[in-house]
């Protein structure tokens, strides 16, 4: 996979900085009690996909509710198209992922405080 252009860029940011907020007033009624965070967003070179990355906190059922917003996707990228319809010629599709990284590093974390809490032998 290639580098990003700017253009595809600058339009990943334009869509990571709306849907974040269309995420902060409505995310409730999509995913109920979870803060949803819109870590990543790449853009396809002709800008016609967006692959969003969400994080979720104060939830357990992350990806009941990823599958939950999968199933809105329509109405989501209807919403963004009404806040970038001046920005953008088209709405691109929206295609959502699970962004696991801060279960990686917990898990990582946990790991390393096994590991230094381990007796060292002698050399």
């Amino acid at each position: 996979m290639g580098t990003e252009s700017k253009r595809q860029q600058r339009f990943a940011g334009v869509i990571q900085q709306d849907l974040a907020e269309l995420f902060q007033r409505e995310g409730n009624s999509w995913a109920p009690g979870a803060f949803i965070t819109v870590t990543k967003v790449r853009v396809t070179p002709d800008l016609a996909i967006a692959r969003v990355y969400l994080s979720f906190l104060n939830t357990k059922t992350a990806k009941d509710d990823l599958a939950n917003i999968q199933s809105k996707t329509n109405e989501i990228r209807y919403k963004l198209g009404t806040r970038i319809k001046n920005q953008a010629r088209i709405v691109p599709q929206l295609e959502f992922f699970l962004d696991d990284t801060n279960e990686y590093v917990e898990h990582m974390d946990k790991l390393f405080e096994e590991i230094s809490k381990e007796p060292r032998q002698p050399d």
